[in-house]
């Protein structure tokens, strides 16, 4: 198949603003969600993995169940369950408590 690219799990994107950081999500304009996989300097090549299960920050004053869907907050750079102005990246994989610091988090495709 000569139209064939790449089976997507991982992305090669020039590094926004700021650059980006090993281990850290990254919302990559308004569809693109994903896990840094190595450290790079702004319009640097990096590779984000946009699916599989991550560990990622939350709001801590929040309980979270397996199967709650999760949404990026883009401003505070943290997942939650408010629709309203987030962003849909993923479902939970396991429970989180209030308080706490990080969930587990399936990622899912996002499209904006």
């Amino acid at each position: 198949m000569k139209n064939y690219i790449q089976p997507g799990d991982t992305l090669t994107l020039a590094a926004p603003s700021g650059g980006v950081v090993s281990g850290t999500a990254y919302l990559i304009g308004a569809g693109i969600f994903g896990v840094a996989s190595q450290t790079a300097a702004v319009g640097v090549d990096f590779a984000l993995k946009t699916s599989g299960v991550f560990e990622l920050p939350k709001t801590s004053a929040l309980a979270i169940a397996v199967g709650d869907l999760l949404y990026w907050d883009n401003t505070n750079k943290e997942l939650n369950k408010t629709a309203s102005g987030n962003t849909l990246v993923g479902v939970a994989v396991a429970a989180a408590v209030n308080p706490s610091a990080t969930v587990r988090i399936k990622l899912i495709l996002t499209a904006g």
